[in-house]
C-alpha cells in the first residue's frame, strides 16, 4: 500500500518547475571529490514526521495520518514502521533519529515500555538491514511525561531520577541494538522555572553524575558512538542547564566529560539563546566539539521553538561553510528537526517540505565550496590578523611576552594604524555567490 502519493523523488535541475522534484540536490553528484549526500548526510526526524500532529497551543492537532489508528498499541508503533521507510525512501534520506517514546508507547509500567520499545526495535532492524537506512542517533524522552515536569537527571526527587536512568539504560542499548552511530542527550526539561526552589549546585552535580554512567554503560555493552548534547536555552523552563554551546562546554569540561561528547547544535536554540547558528556552529567546532547539526530555523516574531524547515539560503551557505572548513561531518548529520506547519497538514506536504530543506542545503552547500575555492574571504581574514604571524605576534601567541616587553613595543612603534574590517564589502563578496 503506498501511503504517499507520488514516486520516489528525483533530481530535474533548476530549470524544474515540478515541486515534487528536487531542483539543487543531486545526491551522487560530486563537490570537491565527495558526494553530495556524504557531504549533507541528511536525516530525518521520527517524531516530526511520523507523530508530530500539528497541534498548537491554541488548537488541536490537524495532520492527517490515515495509517494511524491513534492507539497507543504496540501493533499501530510496529506498522508505523513501514510507512516511515516508505517516506524515507521515496524521498531518499539515508539516516533517520527518534526519542523512545516516538516509536514506541509508553505503557502502564517500565516493563511493559520496554517490551514495547523491543517489539518496534525488531521491526526497525528488520527495515534497516532490508533498506540499508541507519540509525543517525537514539535518545530518551525524559521530558513529556508528567512525572518529567520538574526534570529528569535534574530531578529534585531520587525516584525520578531513577526512573530517567533506567529509561536512558534501555534507550542506549536500543540504540546499540540498531547500530546506531551516536546518542544525544536533550534536555527538555533540564533547569529551573525559578531559583527559589533550586538547588542548582545539587542538581549538575547529579547530571554530571547521570552523564558518567552513560558513559560507563556505553562501555559496558559495547557501545563505541560519540555522545551528543544538544544546547537549548529555555522553553518549557525558564532556564536550561545546556543553555548554549559555550554552557555545555563549560559543563562538560567542569564535570570531565570532554573526551566522551561532542554537541548538536540547533539553528532555532541558536536563536533562542540569541546567538546566530554561525556563532553557536564556530563556538562548537573552535573546541573540536561539533558533532552534528539538527537542520532547523526559527520565526523571528515569535520567542518559541516553531522548528521551521530551513528554507534561507544564506544560513544554508554559513551551516555549510562552517562544516567544509571543520573537514565535514563525520559521525553526525544534518538533522531535520523541522515540522510542516499547521496548515500543511496532507501527508505530501511532508516531502514538499523536506525537499525544500534539502535544495536548500544543497545549494549552501554549492555556494560555500565556491566561496572557499574562489579563497578571497579566507585571504581576508588571514591577511587582517598578519601582524600576529611577525615575530612579536607570535611571541603573544605563544605565551612568551610580557605586560613590561609589550610596553616597550608600544612606546617604540607609536600609535597603531588599524585598518578596516571591511564588513560591507565581504558582505558584498558572498552576494556575488548567492
Amino acid at each position: 500500500m503506498q501511503h504517499f502519493d507520488c514516486d520516489k523523488i528525483q533530481y530535474e535541475g533548476p530549470s524544474s518547475k515540478n515541486p515534487l522534484a528536487f531542483k539543487h540536490y543531486d545526491a551522487d553528484a560530486l563537490i570537491d571529490g565527495k558526494s553530495m549526500k556524504d557531504h549533507l548526510r541528511f536525516a530525518a526526524p521520527y517524531w516530526h514526521v511520523m507523530r508530530n500532529v500539528l497541534s498548537d497551543p491554541f488548537g488541536g492537532g490537524t495532520a492527517q495520518m490515515p495509517w494511524d489508528d491513534g492507539s497507543d498499541s504496540v501493533e499501530n508503533a510496529v506498522n508505523r514502521v513501514d510507512v516511515f521507510f516508505e517516506f524515507l525512501n521515496k524521498i531518499g534520506i539515508d539516516y533517520y533519529c527518534w526519542h523512545d517514546r516516538d516509536i514506541a508507547p509508553e505503557l502502564s509500567d517500565l516493563n511493559a515500555s520496554n517490551a514495547a520499545l523491543d517489539a518496534v526495535v525488531a521491526k526497525l532492524k528488520e527495515k534497516q538491514a532490508e533498506t540499508g537506512v541507519q540509525l543517525l542517533w537514539g535518545t530518551a524522552c525524559l521530558f513529556s511525561h508528567p512525572r518529567y515536569s520538574q526534570g529528569g537527571a535534574t530531578s529534585p526527587d531520587a525516584a525520578v531520577y531513577t526512573y530517567a536512568a533506567a529509561q536512558v539504560k534501555k534507550a542506549l542499548e536500543c540504540t546499540k541494538e540498531l547500530d546506531g552511530l551516536g546518542y544525544t542527550f536533550w534536555g527538555g526539561r533540564e533547569g529551573y522555572a525559578t531559583l527559589l526552589n533550586t538547588d542548582m549546585k545539587r542538581e549538575l552535580d547529579h547530571l554530571g553524575a547521570f552523564l558518567h554512567m552513560a558513559v560507563d554503560h556505553a562501555k559496558k555493552i559495547g557501545f563505541d558512538g560519540p555522545f551528543y548534547i544538544e544546547p537549548k536555552p529555555r522553553e518549557p523552563s525558564t532556564h536550561q542547564y545546556d543553555s548554549d554551546a559555550a554552557a555545555c562546554l563549560n559543563f562538560l569540561r567542569e564535570y570531565g566529560l570532554m573526551d566522551h561528547f561532542k554537541l548538536n547544535i540547533e539553528t532555532n536554540h541558536a536563536t533562542l539563546a540569541g546567538h546566530t547558528m554561525e556563532h553557536e556552529l564556530t563556538v562548537s567546532a573552535n573546541a573540536g566539539m561539533l558533532g552534528s547539526i539538527d537542520a532547523n530555523r526559527g520565526d523571528e516574531l515569535i520567542g518559541w521553538d516553531t522548528d521551521q524547515f530551513p528554507t534561507d539560503i544564506y544560513l544554508t551557505t554559513q551551516v555549510m561553510l562552517s562544516v567544509l572548513k571543520m573537514g565535514g561531518l563525520t559521525t553526525g548529520g544534518l538533522n531535520f528537526d523541522a515540522k510542516r506547519r499547521r496548515e500543511s497538514h496532507e501527508p505530501i506536504d511532508l516531502m514538499h517540505a523536506h525537499i525544500g530543506g534539502m535544495d536548500a542545503f544543497a545549494r549552501g552547500l554549492k555556494i560555500a565550496h565556491a566561496i572557499r575555492e574562489d579563497g578571497r574571504l579566507e585571504q581576508f581574514v588571514k591577511d587582517r590578523y598578519a601582524s600576529f604571524d611577525s615575530e612579536l605576534g607570535a611571541e603573544i601567541e605563544s605565551g612568551k611576552c610580557s605586560f613590561e616587553t609589550l610596553e616597550k613595543a608600544a612606546l617604540a612603534n607609536g600609535e597603531p594604524v588599524l585598518a578596516s574590517g571591511r564588513q560591507e564589502m565581504l558582505e558584498n563578496l558572498i552576494n556575488e555567490f548567492l
